[in-house]
């Protein structure tokens, strides 16, 4: 089985070292020479030279008339697309003869759409999924291969669920590659009528309003941090990154949001009153601490 594959994260490095561990026959790669946009962005090439693999990089698009070109005289049985956002159009969908696995960290058919890790965090929610499946012309639209549920703690954050996602995502294609080499697989129908779209942030889904409660504070953070950008507050038309916080139990009704309430420069950290409680900020890019009493 001819596998292409495409990919350009940090996941989907680990995703094509397994590959290669397990001897699957991969005739080529597309990939690309850095990214503004990704910011868990990793060079596969060194992956690809170790393992005499050969690749090609996506200047713009994969959906390029190179690029299709490079793909058709591969003549893959397979392409597997992990970490790779832009739709693939019908001109590429074509080519493979299994047709392509696509790979989205949620539980489809709900979730679709962009940054699924960063969402899940922000919302709150206890639950997500690891899910291949065949793409199509939608976005995340395509039957499902495979999907195993994984449970978000409190204590999670971007980076450990990144990781949870990875492991259970390296696992499955473990399973599942025999099987697409037998032609043994199943494909699963996603409910349409139950899926919804995660649109993609922006700036403003990052800034932190101390009016917020401290719950949601807490989320929008560690769905924020490493690998991904950060969340920040804006003081004095300067943004300031934000990257852990803790979530302080208070009765202090009467004390307005945003007031500092203790600093420890011991620690370089500090306390701010949040629209319910306090947040504990503990790490941060101030180059100076607040002072007691001052507005954030």
């Amino acid at each position: 089985m001819k596998i292409i594959f495409i990919g350009t994260v940090k996941s989907s490095y680990k995703k094509l070292a397994l590959l290669c561990k397990l001897n699957a026959n991969i005739v080529g790669v597309i990939t690309k020479k850095e990214s503004l946009f990704n910011a868990d962005f990793q060079d596969l090439t060194p992956l690809c030279k170790k393992n005499n693999i050969p690749f090609i990089f996506s200047n713009t698009s994969v959906n390029d008339s190179y690029i299709l070109n490079w793909v058709k005289e591969k003549s893959p049985d397979i392409i597997f697309c992990f970490g790779w956002s832009e739709i693939i159009k019908k001109d590429l969908l074509d080519i493979p003869k299994i047709g392509i696995i696509g790979y989205h960290p949620a539980a489809l058919p709900q979730n679709r759409g962009r940054h699924p890790l960063i969402w899940a965090l922000v919302l709150g929610l206890k639950e997500t999924a690891s899910t291949f499946f065949f793409m199509d012309q939608g976005a995340d639209s395509g039957d499902i291969l495979s999907q195993e549920k994984i449970h978000i703690i409190y204590s999670d954050n971007a980076d450990s669920l990144y990781e949870k996602v990875t492991q259970t995502a390296l696992n499955q294609i473990t399973y599942f590659l025999p099987k697409l080499k037998n032609k043994t697989f199943d494909r699963i129908p996603q409910n349409h009528s139950k899926s919804n779209y995660w649109r993609k942030r922006g700036m403003r889904d990052g800034q932190i309003d101390f009016r917020m409660h401290s719950d949601i504070i807490y989320n929008l953070v560690r769905g924020l941090t490493t690998p991904y950008v950060g969340a920040h507050i804006v003081l004095l038309n300067k943004e300031i990154k934000i990257w852990k916080v803790k979530e302080v139990k208070n009765n202090k009704k009467n004390i307005e949001p945003g007031k500092v309430l203790d600093v420890n420069s011991k620690n370089n950290t500090f306390i701010v009153k949040s629209g319910t409680h306090s947040i504990e900020i503990l790490k941060h890019e101030f180059e100076t601490l607040p002072k007691i009493g001052d507005y954030l």
